[in-house]
């Protein structure tokens, strides 16, 4: 009773100023979500509280603490109990959502499918998916036009995701409109609005935004649901064989008695890896073109190392030669450390529990901002400075601190991203490619590209110019 007194109580934290009622409902907007709460926290400290109704937030931003109940899911915590119901309204609910138990058997195979060994595998699919993205750059650089990076991105992510967790490839890179990708990119943000909505609206009203929604959803299920049909096909044709990929895996465990796994699962767990797979890594590599672009001495330095690597080839040509292209992924590791895309982490106590000497009630909400820890001189000297080199000297003692545990871009514990070794290999081959064939320069000026929270953290825009490299 004693100890219990002494936790300090949600009403002692700071909060900024509000409504009756409705709390901080007005003052936050789905798309700039993640700039006003590092605003707030700038202003309050950490944590601080604040309240859309009757739900109650509590906002950290330190990186040990969030490391802590990442080890307790999902036994302890879970995230925002809105995630999994408006993903399951869409047919969404898969390894990203799924709670308690329904989310072992399935990240058992989505981790399976995910494995170094099936990447190595897989690479010299994935060499020549970034050979035909190499070859629509040279296109459209010959053309003198500026190009989109994030959809053309996007595009090539939908392609390598498919190929490999699929075993089709809908080639977006080589088509003009109409690909599944611009379906796909109108998910999350819609999900971010709802996620972020005082009430479901959506059961009652329908606005322009959701019928759009319903309108990419029809099609999206129905791309799904046909790839699902031709994997049974080919199952069919080739009876007694080993899965080839993950579709056929989780379409071999659904048909095992006692599975656990459901025809839902399947679909929304195929949904689950094209929506990830195309969002995350697509704008990480969008964020780090963006700082390469304005350091014309970094881009000098990755073609070379680029070069050498592919051995006179345009693409780096094997896997073992990926371990000679580390300067890539370091300036791909910084720009995430400025431009984290999953800058908000969201959870839940499923019981009563003690955080930082603060006793939260179950059911609260439990938000960490990722970037405000990686921007701290006890955790990164010289933060605010885009240097690649830091994560090229991780024990080097004279550039001061690297505190890696503050860097949470993959998250941690036991729902670690399954799919950070494929993110690692295609950010490392895209750079490569792109810095050994071509100088970029931003078609715009970088500071009118703001951050939208659209889920993940997103450009509002990323034109760039490619110029071919002699």
């Amino acid at each position: 009773m004693a100890a219990h007194a002494r936790l300090r109580q949600l009403q002692d934290l700071p909060s900024p100023s509000g409504l009756p009622l409705i709390g901080n409902a007005l003052q936050l907007q789905p798309s700039t979500l993640h700039t006003t709460l590092e605003q707030w926290a700038r202003k309050l400290g950490s944590p601080y509280r604040y309240r859309v109704g009757n739900t109650h937030v509590i906002v950290w931003t330190q990186a040990e603490l969030c490391q802590s109940v990442l080890r307790e899911r999902p036994h302890l915590y879970r995230r925002i109990a809105p995630i999994e119901s408006v993903l399951g309204e869409i047919g969404i609910n898969g390894l990203f959502s799924a709670e308690g138990a329904a989310w072992e058997p399935q990240r058992r195979l989505i981790m399976q499918a995910l494995s170094i060994s099936n990447i190595k595998a897989f690479y010299p699919t994935l060499a020549g998916i970034t050979e035909r993205f190499r070859q629509r750059l040279q296109r459209a650089a010959a053309q003198g036009k500026s190009l989109e990076m994030t959809d053309e991105l996007k595009r090539y992510t939908v392609d390598v995701t498919s190929s490999l967790a699929f075993g089709e490839d809908p080639n977006t890179l080589e088509q003009e409109g109409g690909v599944i990708q611009e379906r796909l990119a109108l998910i999350l943000p819609a999900v971010m609005r709802r996620v972020s909505a005082p009430f479901p609206y959506w059961r009652y009203v329908r606005l322009p935004s959701d019928r759009k929604l319903d309108r990419a959803m029809i099609d999206v299920h129905r791309f799904v649901h046909d790839m699902i049909g031709r994997a049974r096909e080919r199952m069919r044709d080739a009876p007694g064989d080993a899965p080839r990929n993950l579709l056929e895996a989780m379409l071999v465990a659904r048909d095992t008695p006692g599975s656990g796994v459901t025809d839902a699962q399947v679909a929304a767990n195929v949904l689950t890896l094209l929506i990830a797979g195309e969002d995350t890594t697509a704008n990480t590599i969008a964020w780090s073109l963006m700082y390469i672009a304005a350091d014309p001495a970094l881009q000098q330095r990755l073609g070379d190392a680029s070069r050498t690597a592919f051995g006179g080839q345009r693409v780096c040509p094997d896997y073992g030669r990926l371990k000679q292209l580390d300067l890539c992924e370091a300036a791909s590791n910084e720009a995430s450390r400025l431009r984290p895309v999953a800058v908000i982490l969201g959870f839940e106590p499923l019981e009563d529990v003690c955080l930082d000497g603060i006793a939260v009630p179950a059911g609260t909400w439990v938000f960490f901002l990722t970037r405000p820890p990686m921007l701290e001189p006890a955790n990164f000297a010289h933060p605010e400075r885009f240097d690649p080199d830091r994560w090229m000297h991780l024990h080097d003692p004279s550039r001061g601190a690297h505190e890696q545990r503050a860097y949470l871009t993959f998250g941690g514990g036991p729902r670690v991203c399954p799919g950070r070794y494929l993110a690692t290999v295609e950010i490392r081959l895209v750079l490569s490619m792109i810095a050994a064939n071509f100088d970029i320069s931003m078609a715009i000026d970088p500071a009118t590209i703001t951050e939208i929270s659209a889920f993940t953290m997103v450009p509002s825009r990323m034109p760039m110019h490619l110029k071919p490299r002699a």
